[in-house]
């Protein structure tokens, strides 16, 4: 799941984000995406999640980064990262190099 949240840095367009981006996982109405951001501000390993009309990134040791979500949905996000840190690295290497990222299991 990937995200940006502040409304004077708005995410990519939709049509954008549809083109550029893999939806890993969607988890308790949180939907996660990762894309390759060419010449984005965002160079390290990273998501961006969306909920409602909320976004939010994270790197991928569960830091927010920019953005905003209600704290529930952060803690969910951020323990999400936590058990699925490796996938998640084996996904950002994937789509840095043009790949297909593979899906995620969401919490349980």
């Amino acid at each position: 799941m990937i995200f940006e949240i502040a409304a004077a840095n708005p995410l990519p367009t939709e049509q954008k984000r549809r083109n550029n981006n893999a939806n890993i996982k969607h988890i308790f109405g949180i939907i996660i995406y990762m894309y390759k951001e060419d010449g984005g501000k965002h160079n390290l390993p990273h998501i961006h999640a969306e909920y409602g009309e909320h976004e939010a990134v994270f790197d991928l040791e569960g830091n927010k980064i920019e953005g905003d979500l209600p704290k529930k949905k952060i803690r969910m996000v951020q323990t999400w990262i936590d058990i699925h840190q490796e996938d998640l690295m084996a996904n950002w290497k994937l789509i840095t190099n043009g790949q297909q990222v593979f899906r995620i299991p969401p919490l349980q």
